[in-house]
């Protein structure tokens, strides 16, 4: 019966295929994705409280800044004479933003109670399933968020854009929050425990948000605060939202914003958001690389 027992357990432990075809190799592949997206999911499930957040945060943010600029001219620099039309795309971004920074929480904290040690030492094919699976959780979690967002706002009497807009906002969203992603896994790797990554949030997350043009155009900001805006990815990412908000439809040539370094249009806003998300997919793939993989 103990043999009998024992051939059981390491029938479980063991792939019932052969690893070694490229069949075998993507179901392996795909397995370990699967299993570790579902250890994600079934986390936030026990622990909604950064999803909650990730919700009530923002509306409170969109509610108190839209009540507070309400009166102010936005008519004079956007398409819309009302602020929190301008102000919904910031918010929409600085969402997926927030909960994109998150990413690496789960993953320091199983390095903190020894869960990340049990992973790397299991019948994993490929390590890099890891930094897969995180991303489609906060993908997962930042769709829930941002829809939550959108459909408050659309109670509140905003606008909300057409489908083919929508595509655009989801791409935007998507490239985004993938790059943002990247990031925080990268710094999960690194920093030494969850006290240094709070800190790296708290640090990146509101300078970075009150340094774009998600509550205020470029043209509001004194010279040395465009310049950092100019810079910020969030900017493109929030002018392109902003763009698919409050027009009804959209070319690859149209301008979408004026930086200090000229106009950039729709396809411009793209190419630049892409080559972020490679160049943070890089860097957290270098890393994997260098201290994970055998």
């Amino acid at each position: 019966m103990t043999e009998i027992k024992k051939e059981k357990e390491y029938s479980v432990l063991t792939p019932n295929f052969d690893v070694r075809s490229k069949n075998g190799i993507i179901k392996a592949y795909t397995n370990e994705i699967y299993s570790l997206t579902i250890r994600l999911f079934i986390q936030s499930w026990r622990r909604p409280s950064l999803l909650i957040t990730g919700i009530v945060q923002p509306l409170l943010w969109l509610l108190l800044f839209s009540a507070l600029f309400q009166n102010a001219p936005i008519e004079l620099f956007t398409s819309t004479t009302r602020y929190s039309d301008f102000i919904s795309s910031g918010i929409i971004v600085f969402t997926a933003f927030t909960s994109a920074l998150n990413a690496g929480l789960p993953l320091i904290f199983d390095r903190e109670f020894g869960f990340f040690n049990r992973i790397l030492s299991s019948h994993l094919y490929s390590r890099y399933s890891i930094i897969l699976s995180s991303s489609i959780n906060i993908l997962f979690s930042s769709f829930i968020q941002v829809a939550s967002i959108i459909f408050i706002s659309w109670l509140l009497g905003n606008k909300i854009p057409s489908i083919n807009n929508g595509l655009l906002t989801i791409l935007v969203l998507f490239l985004l929050s993938n790059s943002v992603t990247s990031l925080s896994l990268t710094l999960a790797f690194i920093l030494p425990g969850h006290i240094e990554m709070l800190a790296c949030i708290l640090i990146i997350n509101l300078p970075l948000l009150f340094s774009s043009t998600a509550l205020a155009p470029l043209v509001f900001m004194p010279s040395w605060l465009q310049i950092l805006a100019s810079v910020n990815p969030l900017s493109y990412a929030i002018e392109m939202i902003r763009y698919a908000y409050l027009h009804e439809s959209y070319h690859y040539s149209s301008v979408v914003i004026n930086t200090l370094w000229g106009s950039i249009n729709t396809g411009g806003i793209i190419a630049i958001l892409s080559l972020v998300n490679i160049l943070s997919f890089v860097l957290s793939y270098k890393l994997i690389s260098s201290k994970f993989e055998d």
